[in-house]
């Protein structure tokens, strides 16, 4: 019902869109050899109090997103995964250089990599991501994955600090928790880390648009786990960098491990203000 009435709202949004502006846009046009400035301020400003009206379901797509680790099996039209990258590209990056550089999977392409991916782990072979994986964190942030740890465990009986729970883990990573579709993210490998940044607004970008769709997305650390052999199954060439894999799907909400919604700290805990 969630997802249907995401999809509604957003059709609705569409269309109401494609109805009212060209109202407004005849409302407040200009009689010939008039001054058109009164006009045409009238019509930015009412077309963009519509927007900003409607616009405002953002702060609740950024605030209700969350990570999906199970699917249902049903795939996703490629028009509307089309729209995903769509929207993403229009994400801001450092002089707008756009370091960024997407692959879908779906189909036998993706089940070949999960069958190899699961292959080498199976194998015992040695994980080199190209982002090398955190060896420490500070404490605040230790904190965090810590509560999230034992709240994952109470909830679900996963313990992800027990070795065989974490390569039951990576095998579910390895097969994009059975989403019918896959996307990476790659960029050049001689790119500083500020083009990191660039390449995860993008990412961010792409999981709340999908979201605002109905769909589910999921980001994956695990799945970079190995880069050399992704990038020769996908035929990247070796200079990119592999920056991060993601599920992408439809959510099956009667599973469990959905159930679980991570919490974020307060916002006095992080913020400071200055007068």
């Amino acid at each position: 019902m969630e997802v249907k009435t995401r999809k509604i709202f957003g059709h609705l949004t569409v269309n109401l869109l494609s109805i009212i502006h060209p109202i407004v846009n005849s409302t407040f046009s200009c009689p010939p050899r008039r001054n058109c400035n009164h006009s045409l301020q009238a019509s930015a400003y009412y077309s963009f109090s519509l927007i900003h009206i409607l616009a405002m379901d953002t702060l609740e797509c950024i605030k209700t997103r969350r990570s999906i680790r199970k699917f249902t099996t049903e795939s996703v039209p490629r028009k509307d995964l089309e729209d995903l990258i769509e929207t993403a590209r229009w994400s801001p990056s450092y002089k707008n250089s756009q370091p960024w550089q997407a692959i879908i999977l779906s189909g036998d392409k993706k089940k070949e990599l999960s069958t190899m991916l699961v292959g080498l782990l199976g194998e015992g072979k040695e994980n080199s991501p190209d982002l090398a994986a955190p060896t420490s964190w500070p404490e605040a942030e230790q904190k965090n994955i810590t509560h999230l740890l034992a709240k994952r465990k109470e909830l679900t009986g996963i313990d992800l600090g027990a070795p065989e729970m974490i390569v039951k883990a990576k095998k579910a990573n390895f097969n994009f928790y059975y989403a019918p579709h896959a996307i990476y993210l790659f960029q050049d490998a001689s790119l500083s880390e500020w083009s990191l940044f660039d390449i995860g607004l993008f990412a961010q970008s792409l999981m709340l648009a999908a979201h605002a769709k109905g769909l589910a997305t999921v980001p994956q650390a695990f799945a970079t786990d190995y880069a050399k052999e992704v990038k020769e199954c996908l035929g990247i060439s070796a200079s990119k960098r592999l920056i991060l894999g993601l599920s992408v799907g439809y959510p099956d909400m009667d599973s469990p491990i959905n159930a679980y919604r991570t919490e974020r700290a307060e916002v006095e805990e992080f913020c400071t203000w200055l007068e």
